[in-house]
């Protein structure tokens, strides 16, 4: 029998989305085929990357190869499945070091996972190519603009937000111009660069986008109903804060409006491996707008993804060796 395929799962992070790293993690380790795949979990942590051994020993990965020795055997990976959110798995860092390595994996590449991160530069691609987005700001800490002159160049209410990472983590939605200075000192608190964004009244959907054999392939779309003002933080990962229905109740225009734009999405940014883009559909216009692109989407068992996934069908297991099977044909 050929030996299976060698594949090194990251999970960890050095940012605070670490913790749902390690939740998306349980998932994706319990529905990893493998039988398939040889897997070895690999921590990346600001202290080090480690491999723990069934007896709980951590071995530390040779960063000059991304290599692993094991009872005096060294192991060598066939792909990486990357289950990083935050720094350094989506923003594009160790694709980079991957890239260098010559070693495939699940994600979208450098330069994708680079520029999706930067929610600012997202949008600003994403208007270039002709797809529907809200009007913005991009702020810098080290050039204060007054509240008074984002006022006059964006109309309230706004979303208030830092402009790398995730998770909703320091967003907040100003309707009054006296709470904007408060809500872009929290934004500060967690980025040196903010986003501020005029809001889009209508319906939240996101769906999960992924090639599999080389084909485009749409999950079912998950409408979001946040009981709070906005799908933030505490909406996303409180249980009861926000009703996800998957398949979203939409109509046919409505779903192939979103379709296409999020076909159009993944291919004007090159995407590869699962991504989550998220719209707001506005009715006036009949226009969906793309807020942001996920490149490593949420995998514990709540999460969006795994809910369409399931909508589809499919099994968790069909769909990470869908990926990862992706992965090792551009081996």
């Amino acid at each position: 029998m050929a030996s299976r395929p060698v594949i090194a799962f990251l999970t960890g992070g050095y940012s605070g989305e670490a913790v749902i790293s390690y939740n998306s993690a349980v998932t994706i380790e319990n529905n990893l085929d493998h039988d398939r795949y040889e897997v070895y979990k690999i921590d990346i942590t600001p202290e080090g990357w480690y491999y723990r051994s069934p007896a709980g020993e951590p071995i530390e990965i040779d960063k000059n190869d991304f290599s692993l020795t094991v009872d005096g055997q060294k192991i060598r990976f066939d792909a990486v499945l990357i289950g990083i959110h935050g720094t350094p798995g989506e923003d594009g860092k160790l694709q980079g070091y991957f890239d260098m390595l010559g070693l495939p994996y699940t994600s979208c590449d450098a330069a994708t996972s680079a520029l999706t991160f930067n929610k600012r530069y997202t949008v600003a691609v994403a208007a270039f190519a002709g797809i529907s987005v809200a009007k913005s700001l991009h702020l810098f800490k080290h050039q204060p603009v007054p509240a008074a002159e984002i006022r006059a160049q964006l109309q309230l209410p706004v979303f208030v937000k830092p402009n790398n990472g995730g998770s909703s983590i320091g967003m907040s939605k100003v309707s009054a111009a006296e709470d904007l200075e408060a809500a872009l000192e929290k934004a500060f608190r967690e980025d040196d660069q903010v986003l501020v964004e005029e809001f889009i009244s209508g319906r939240e959907v996101t769906v999960g986008v992924f090639r599999n054999k080389g084909t485009i392939t749409l999950l079912p779309f998950t409408e979001i109903v946040s009981k709070k003002e906005f799908f933030d933080y505490e909406a996303k990962y409180t249980a009861g804060m926000s009703e996800e229905i998957t398949p979203a109740p939409i109509d046919s225009f409505m779903q192939e409006k979103i379709a296409a734009a999020a076909e159009k999405v993944y291919r004007v940014f090159n995407c590869s491996g699962i991504v989550r883009i998220d719209f707001i559909f506005n009715a006036e216009k009949g226009e969906p707008y793309m807020l942001e692109i996920n490149t490593v989407p949420g995998q514990s068992e709540a999460s969006i993804v795994p809910q369409q996934v399931r909508a589809k069908g499919w099994t968790l297991t069909d769909f990470y060796t869908a990926l990862v099977e992706e992965a090792l044909s551009h081996k």
